[in-house]
């Protein structure tokens, strides 16, 4: 009976009910978006666990309104492609949101009103042929709030670049963060450079404060904060320190306390800080403090610095003039850092082309650190770490070329340090200071009471008068141990914030215009932006390109390039023939230009005109030959998925079943 029963399992009726409840089950599994799997090699559909907390912890649900332009891209399939992919993302992070989001795919036709909504977001078309249509590809994510608490707010992707398709999904994480939380946030500052202006004694004038700051104040709001705190408030989102020079202990303390609770900072140190070194008639002046240096705190990060050593590199050094009426010589401790040198899966240096640097140094990880290190930017291979003094003492350039060896290796110049971390300050806050005393035998004796010739002036501390005291902020309690993990970067140089190393500030009606001419200040702006977002969104990593183009394809395009061009040539020549022979034409034999045409100029410029017409057809028709044949390719390709592979598992389980069947006869007849 057993055997029996399995007879019409494998007949030709059973093998087809298989192959048909095998599609019936692909039609229900799509049906079903919140199962899925993702079977790509690169992981292309499957969120970090920094978007889905982000889409899944919104307090305020948020419309997604994709604009792109279906109607006006459809003989342009590598648009298209790109769209489907960034439509399928889109949906995956609806699905995480947990209801949270919501998602519109919107076709700007042209004189429509989704149009004029596209136009109302600031959603700009751009054209992606020559001559052809432009399109829209842009994103909107907006949120409604109650009138009281900004009403309507929006936040836009004018244009969803294609260059940028490994970071997708950070731009989207990073559009729904910033339309969740539009309160500008706070960055604290820690330096005792003139980064925000000063005074130039040498040349008697007040100093604008550097480039990188006004840039910084249109996103942030940046807030001082002395070199002698001993307590950073609570909502300050990021510290930025900007070269730490003997910070007292409770300065330290308060910074690692900050990082521990935010986990969020920028450090800029330098060994050789170039903005506080200047030239007079009277010759240079060198501080004490050009060097800069946290060992105690960077430790604890998990980052080995050396503020005696300066990077020198042959392959990044720049070209500078060190005198009037010279020429421009390589200087080794000046580097001019491109692509090359720049991580490129990192949302921050991504889409920076240079970065300049002076008297950098060099950071590593320290052995066995519990954070990751991540370099962002680093040397060329012919490269070598210099005594300090060599680099800050030479006039000439060249000398440093009799000292360079290369260490045969790259070295870290700025990187991103990211993980769990412990205290630097184990035992607790240090200690404050004590205050010099005051040597009795210079107090002398008044009618009004004690005074001290020495300090005149200083408030001295009595009984209050008032009858409330001036309430005291209470020093935050003390942990030993980061609450999530940090998120640091590091950067051995503070030259790289400089106006002189990355852009050239001209005015206008009052107005300072920068004309950059390296990425500097996009690096720091970067760096800000991307902490901005929190742990979540700083997790997010670059995923691969979703393109995998087809060689077929390809190879079509080529071809289709290739004739075009040669068409395209052969009308220019015949453009230039023509107007040869009209120049001809068109003078007697004096050579002196005829006014009113002749039979022969006519005939020739008829003969130009329909020779043109006849260019511009082939033209469209060797373009609509290549859209045409990439459609019937894709059509192919769509139906050999869909059709061809339960046909071939059909052909396979009714092979199986003969042979199998055709076994058995044998058996039995033997």
């Amino acid at each position: 009976m057993g055997k029996y029963s399995l007879k019409p399992l494998w007949s030709t009726t059973g093998l087809l009910a298989i192959a048909l409840s095998l599609v019936l089950l692909v039609a229900l599994i799509s049906t079903l978006p919140g199962y899925r799997v993702d079977l790509t090699e690169d992981r292309l559909y499957s969120l970090s666990e920094g978007t889905r907390n982000i889409v899944s912890n919104l307090e305020q649900p948020v419309e997604l309104m994709f604009f792109y332009s279906d109607a006006a891209t459809a003989d342009v399939p590598q648009i298209r492609s790109y769209a489907t992919r960034v439509t399928e993302l889109l949906e995956e992070i609806v699905i995480a949101s947990d209801g949270n989001l919501s998602l519109e795919v919107i076709d700007p036709q042209p004189f429509s009103e989704e149009e004029d909504l596209a136009t109302q977001f600031a959603i700009q078309a751009v054209p992606v042929t020559q001559g052809g249509e432009a399109v829209y590809f842009g994103l909107v994510a907006a949120q409604t709030r109650p009138a009281d608490n900004g009403g309507r707010i929006f936040e836009t992707i004018p244009l969803i670049r294609p260059d940028q398709e490994e970071f997708l999904e950070y731009e989207f994480a990073k559009l729904i963060t910033q339309v969740a939380n539009p309160e500008r946030q706070v960055i604290g500052l820690i330096t005792e450079l003139d980064i925000d202006g000063g005074f130039n004694p040498s040349v008697g004038q007040a100093t604008p404060p550097w480039m990188v700051m006004d840039i910084a104040r249109q996103l942030y709001e940046i807030r001082r904060i002395p070199g002698d705190t001993v307590q950073i408030q609570e909502d300050v989102e990021i510290l930025v320190v900007v070269h730490p020079y003997e910070l007292s202990e409770q300065t330290l303390y308060a910074i690692d306390q900050h990082v521990l609770r935010s986990g969020k900072a920028i450090v800029f140190l330098d060994p050789n800080a170039d903005s506080l070194i200047s030239s007079s008639n009277f010759g240079t002046t060198i501080p004490a403090n050009v060097g800069s240096d946290m060992p105690r705190l960077l430790r604890a990060w998990g980052v080995e610095y050396d503020d005696d050593k300066v990077l020198t590199d042959s392959d990044f050094a720049l070209r500078v003039m060190m005198g009037q009426n010279q020429q421009p010589v390589a200087h080794l401790g000046m580097l001019g850092v491109q692509r090359a040198g720049l991580t490129l899966d990192d949302i921050v240096t991504n889409s920076l082309e240079s970065i300049n640097l002076s008297s950098a140094g060099a950071i590593s990880p320290v052995e066995g650190a519990t954070t990751t290190f991540e370099p962002l930017i680093r040397s060329s291979s012919n490269a070598m770490l210099m005594d300090a003094g060599l680099v800050q003492d030479v006039s000439d350039p060249s000398i440093l070329f009799d000292e360079f060896e290369s260490a045969d290796q790259r070295f870290t110049i700025a990187a991103r340090v990211s993980g769990p971390v412990a205290t630097a300050f184990p035992e607790g806050r240090p200690e404050p200071e004590e205050s010099a005393a005051i040597d009795p035998e210079e107090i002398e004796e008044t009618d009004g009471g004690i005074v001290n010739d020495d300090v005149i002036g200083t408030d001295v501390a009595g009984p209050s008068d008032d009858a409330e005291a001036t309430e005291v902020e209470q020093p935050a309690e003390h942990i030993n141990a980061s609450i999530g993990p940090v998120n640091l970067v590091v950067v051995a140089d503070t030259d790289i914030l400089t106006d002189r190393l990355w852009v050239q500030v001209s005015q206008f009606l009052g107005q300072r215009i920068p004309q950059p001419f390296a990425n500097n200040g996009d690096f720091f702006v970067n760096s800000l932006d991307n902490l901005s977002g929190g742990a979540d969104l700083v997790s997010i990593r670059s995923r691969g390109r979703y393109s995998r183009p087809f060689t077929r394809v390809l190879d079509l395009q080529r071809a289709a390039d290739d004739r075009l061009r040669a068409e395209e040539a052969e009308l220019l020549e015949n453009l230039a023939a023509t107007e040869e022979a009209m120049a001809e034409l068109s003078q007697n034999d004096a050579g002196q230009p005829i006014a009113q045409l002749t039979p022969e100029q006519q005939a020739e410029v008829d003969r130009f005109n329909e020779e043109l017409l006849q260019t511009r057809r082939r033209l469209r028709d060797v373009q609509h030959q290549l859209n045409e044949d990439i459609e019937q390719l894709g059509a192919t390709l769509k139906w050999v998925n869909v059709a061809g592979v339960p046909v071939l598992l059909t052909v396979v389980l009714l092979a199986a079943g003969f042979l199998r069947t055709r076994r058995r006869s044998r058996q039995a007849a033997g």
